[in-house]
């Protein structure tokens, strides 16, 4: 497969931007997150690399976005104000910058009484509007604290929306603030409901901004109970629920991949992207591209 072109170039371009997730492992044993890293060159703009997800305890994004580069992919650098201070998340940020990394999602962090460490104690000294402002100050050759850099950085911010969020009124407020904070590319939570993400469509295009829609591959019946009780802000439908138990364990798995598919034909003419997000099962990743039309 040939070489794709970067985020930042691909959405400059105007062309549709695609994006997988790489989750570092709990350990130092990187071969299967490698191997299908590679698997995925070609078929992807970049990977994001995400930042103790869940609060869970792995190998850190920065390092893992490093042997990205290594390898010829664009990653996506996820950074939260959870375990970091603003000196830390600055640094974080110069670190990517010399290191070749060039996108950066930034996330106020999932609280840890989530994950596996509930006795760590957490951060949150800047939450995901003021990371944003960080990086803009960086990328202008300033810190927060208005200090001279020697040498600013050129880091291509993102930003993350709920589209299902309940009540929506607030995320869009937090919405607009990423924007004038500096978001120039969103990836949202995970969607199901089309007609729901097309209506956030409409109010998203009054911004100069990307929009990517966020899609979790769904491998049974039972995650997506799971999701709808447990994921704030993710809602997958009856419909889709009932279609996927239909399908039985067999076909639980390429039955997700057709319902990905089709929302991505239902949506392809109306955002800039998709963000793939098939959570244990990466190596279906150029299946998923192919299969939606994408390759």
């Amino acid at each position: 497969m040939a070489k794709k072109k970067t985020v930042r170039a691909a959405f400059e371009a105007g062309e549709f931007v695609v994006t997988g997730e790489c989750g570092p492992p709990k350990g130092t044993d990187i071969k299967e997150m490698l191997h299908h890293a590679e698997g995925m060159l070609g078929y992807v703009n970049g990977i994001n690399v995400t930042d103790n997800q869940s609060s869970v305890m792995r190998i850190g994004s920065l390092p893992v976005c490093k042997l990205l580069v290594d390898m010829g992919h664009d990653p996506v650098f996820q950074i939260t104000g959870r375990d970091r201070n603003r000196l830390a998340i600055q640094s974080d940020l110069l670190g990517a910058h010399i290191l070749g990394i060039r996108n950066v999602l930034c996330l106020t962090g999932d609280g840890v009484q989530a994950g596996d460490h509930k006795d760590a104690k957490p951060v949150f000294d800047l939450e995901s509007v003021q990371i944003l402002q960080a990086v803009e100050a960086l990328n202008n050759g300033k810190d927060m604290a208005g200090n001279d850099l020697k040498g600013a950085t050129s880091l291509f911010p993102g930003a993350v929306v709920t589209p299902e969020s309940k009540p929506i009124k607030p995320q869009l407020m937090k919405f607009e603030k990423k924007i004038q904070a500096g978001a120039k590319f969103f990836q949202t939570q995970a969607v199901y409901d089309v007609e729901n993400f097309l209506d956030f469509m409409k109010f998203a295009r009054q911004f100069n901004t990307k929009i990517m829609a966020g899609l979790v591959l769904l491998t049974s019946a039972g995650m997506a109970n799971y999701m709808n009780k447990f994921v704030p802000g993710v809602s997958v439908p009856q419909h889709l629920i009932d279609r996927m138990k239909a399908a039985g364990k067999e076909k639980a798995v390429d039955t997700g991949i057709d319902i990905m598919c089709e929302f991505i034909k239902a949506t392809r003419d109306q955002c800039d992207g998709v963000h793939i997000m098939a959570i244990g099962k990466e190596h279906l990743v150029p299946e998923i591209v192919k299969r939606a039309g994408l390759a």
